[in-house]
């Protein structure tokens, strides 16, 4: 892949193994933006997506799948499949919608996002038999605003949501962020799903699994409560945290169990009593 750096020039070449161009569906990247188109751009080159750029009123090539812009110049676009796009913006949802565009999958289909639960939520993203997006999420929390960036992308489509039945203390906060903003959830015996190896990988090949297998669908929210075993686990990764300094109290542990506070704000906090009246609940992400 090579690019010339200028906008309103087809920048992009793409060549298979051999050296020939490739002829199948492309993106087309249309802005006056600088800022955007360069950011673009690196994503492009990162996914190796065969793209043409252009400036808006330009002819649009009929190989086109999907067309990327900024919101402003969005209606100066002809094209059925336009995305707009936010300068520095979380692209993970975006890349689905896009991979989508560029397969051969079932425009109408529904979407199926699975999850597998922890402290790092591993996600999946399938419509039919196609794995379009995967990776994997800050916090429980942040699986809330991926799905509104979703749904953000696919407007039309029914979207799932599986979410694996193991981690009971995450998998319960996920639920129920995801119940708050009235999304369809199953939950899924996830034995079996989740594959040797290290952490990142494992739990985005363990969502792939669980977006395939049924689950039991979940209406109401999941009370949140902790046994023993959990609570005392949190403190032995608190004492891991800080280098075997401090033990977090039980009570701080359950509030992080709960998504109040961090692990490593509870262990601040433990560290300099005086930050903990300061500590207080996260607030939640702006949901798009």
């Amino acid at each position: 892949m090579e690019a010339d750096g200028h906008v309103g020039r087809k920048v992009y070449a793409i060549f298979d193994r051999q050296g020939s161009t490739l002829r199948h569906r492309s993106v087309a990247l249309v802005t006056r933006d600088p800022a955007l188109y360069g950011e673009l751009a690196g994503l492009l080159r990162e996914r190796r997506w065969p793209a043409v750029s252009l400036l808006p009123g330009q002819r649009i090539p009929e190989s086109v799948a999907v067309v990327l812009t900024s919101a402003s110049e969005a209606e100066l676009i002809h094209h059925e499949r336009v995305l707009t796009v936010a300068p520095d913006g979380d692209h993970r949802a975006l890349r689905a919608a896009v991979e989508h565009a560029l397969g051969p999958g079932n425009p109408e289909g529904e979407i199926i996002v699975g999850i597998d639960p922890g402290p790092e939520p591993g996600y999946a993203v399938w419509v039919g038999s196609s794995c379009i997006g995967e990776g994997i999420l800050e916090s429980p929390e942040s699986v809330a605003l991926f799905a509104s960036q979703i749904h953000h992308r696919f407007p039309s489509r029914h979207v799932l949501f599986r979410v694996g039945a193991g981690d009971p203390p995450d998998r319960n906060r996920i639920v129920n962020k995801l119940l708050a903003h009235h999304r369809s959830i199953e939950v899924v015996n996830e034995h079996r799903t989740t594959p040797r190896g290290h952490r990142r990988p494992r739990d985005a090949a363990a969502a792939r699994s669980i977006a395939q297998i049924p689950g039991d669908a979940i209406r109401e929210r999941i009370p949140l409560t902790f046994t023993p075993g959990e609570i005392a686990n949190l403190q032995r990764l608190s004492r891991m945290h800080s280098g075997g300094r401090f033990t977090i109290s039980r009570s701080s542990a359950v509030r992080v169990l709960r998504g109040e506070v961090s692990l490593s704000e509870a262990v601040d906090a433990a560290a300099h009593p005086g930050l903990a009246a300061s500590v207080g609940t996260r607030s939640a992400p702006e949901l798009l």
